[in-house]
Parts: structure tokens; C-alpha cells; sequence
């Protein structure tokens, strides 16, 4: 079946979305494939603002480094130190490619690791989308004072997507990224809240290619996720999208500002 916006068959176009590089958080490959709302609090943009108070400064899974790249060149001043971790091997040499010109050192640490930082090393802790927050270990590094200030993908995230291909989920699954449930792992590892946010965004996918690329990117939506091993539900999506126009889903965001302890400190955002 051809798409009629575009005149491409189906195997063009999920030939396309299963030979984009996957490397690194740059979606802009999506523009006019696939369409997301952003966040009010305009992440990147926070935490230039908070770079330019900081003297030490850590990005937990950094990706491509793209947003730390970003806000660096935002930042009103420089931290003294920036350093970037990143468990991913292509996204390691991506990194540090990008963010080794702004001064930052990128070390490879795996995701399920200790950091590997001295105890209160940073006075400032980001993450944007991390898979998962260790909070023992960022309160570990953090300075007394330190804040902890990140975007979390929230519960059920494009669980309409996912459930196209993998059936209903259990709701352990859709809760666990839940804010309140990581708000009390946050406070029991010795972190104060001072601000939690959430919001569910709007997404449409407008062509099968941008939902294979997005599944062979984002891969823990559809774990083990091929195109022949989906290639029955792929084409009935894509002919869904044909006749509707586009495939619409809601990711989940939220917003954590956090900090440990009640000293303060020149670095303190």
C-alpha cells in the first residue's frame, strides 16, 4: 500500500525508519515525520540558568550531549568543572565529540553503575530522561547544598503506542516511573523536594518510518523490537495512519528539582 501523502510504498518507508542512525538524542530526523509537544518549564533552556550558579557539574546519561552542549552555550558563565556520563558506546564517542570543545569530560559508566564520582564532588546534578534515577548514588555525589535538577519520562509514557504492539501492560509497568513513587525514593535517600512537575504532552506520528525509527531509538518502549518480528502490525498501522492522517499518542514528563541538604552554597540553584 502506497501512502498517499508522500506516494511511498510501506517497505520504502520502513526501509527508511530501519536505517536512521540511532545515535545521540537529536530528533530533529522527526520534523514533519513526528510531532511532540514540549514541557512548559523549557528544560535546556532551566538549566543554562542554573550553569551559570554552579561551580561543579554532572550529567547523568548525557546521550549524545546534546542538551548539556546546548546549554553550555545558553549559560551565563561556565562551571568550573562539567563532567558528562553516558552508558551507551555510540553514544560515548557522540558525546564526547560534542561536548569536548565546551571542556567537558565524558567517562563511560555503565547505567546500572556506582557513579564514578567522590563522595559530594558536584554541586549541581542533571539528567534529562535518565532510564533510571539511582538517587543513593546522585545524593552520594552531591555536595551538601547540591541540587538535583532533571526531566523523567512519567508514567505510561506513549503507552498508547506501546500497547498497539505489545498488548495491554500490567500496571506495574505504567506506574513505575510515577512521580510520587520517586518523590519517596528521592526523600529517603536524603533529598529535599523543592519543586515536582508533571505534564502529558501530545504526539502524532505521521508515517510508519518515524514509528520504526522512534522503536529502534527509544528501545525500551518495545523491548527486543525488530521490523520482522512486527512486520504484520507495522503495516496495519501504516495503513491506519493513511486513512486518519496520523497515529496519536501522550508521552509524560516531569520535572524534579531537588536538593540535599540544607546548606548553602555559592552553586546553590
Amino acid at each position: 500500500m502506497t501512502d498517499r501523502a508522500s506516494g511511498r510504498t510501506f517497505e520504502d518507508l520502513v526501509e527508511e525508519g530501519a536505517s536512521v542512525p540511532t545515535e545521540g538524542w537529536d530528533f530533529s530526523w522527526f520534523e514533519g515525520r513526528a510531532s511532540e509537544a514540549r514541557p512548559s518549564w523549557g528544560y535546556a533552556t532551566a538549566v543554562a540558568v542554573r550553569l551559570g550558579a554552579a561551580e561543579a557539574v554532572l550529567d547523568i546519561q548525557t546521550g549524545g550531549g546534546e542538551v548539556l552542549d546546548f546549554a553550555l552555550a545558553q549559560a551565563p558563565r561556565r562551571p568550573g568543572l562539567a563532567v558528562a556520563t553516558e552508558g551507551w558506546p555510540p553514544n560515548v564517542a557522540k558525546a564526547t565529540a560534542v561536548l569536548r570543545p565546551r571542556g567537558v569530560a565524558v567517562v563511560a559508566s555503565p547505567e546500572d553503575a556506582s557513579l564514578p564520582f567522590a563522595d559530594g564532588a558536584f554541586d549541581l546534578v542533571v539528567s534529562r530522561h535518565p532510564v533510571e534515577a539511582r538517587w543513593q548514588e546522585i545524593a552520594r555525589v552531591l555536595a551538601d547544598g547540591g541540587v538535583y535538577f532533571a526531566q523523567h519520562v512519567g508514567p505510561g509514557s506513549v503507552h498508547e503506542l506501546v500497547e498497539y504492539f505489545l498488548g495491554p501492560q500490567p500496571d506495574e509497568r505504567r506506574d513505575a516511573r510515577h512521580p510520587d513513587r520517586e518523590r519517596r525514593a528521592a526523600e529517603a535517600a536524603g533529598l529535599e523536594i523543592v519543586d515536582l512537575r508533571a505534564e502529558r504532552l501530545r504526539i502524532e506520528f505521521y508515517d510508519i518510518a518515524a514509528v520504526v525509527h522512534f522503536l529502534r531509538k527509544v528501545i525500551w518502549m518495545v523491548p527486543g523490537f525488530t521490523v520482522d518480528a512486527y512486520l504484520p502490525r507495522l503495516r496495519a498501522l501504516h495503513e491506519r495512519i493513511a486513512a486518519e492522517g496520523s497515529f496519536v499518542a501522550h508521552s509524560t514528563r516531569h520535572l524534579f528539582h531537588a536538593r540535599k541538604g540544607t546548606g548553602a552554597r555559592s552553586g546553590q540553584v
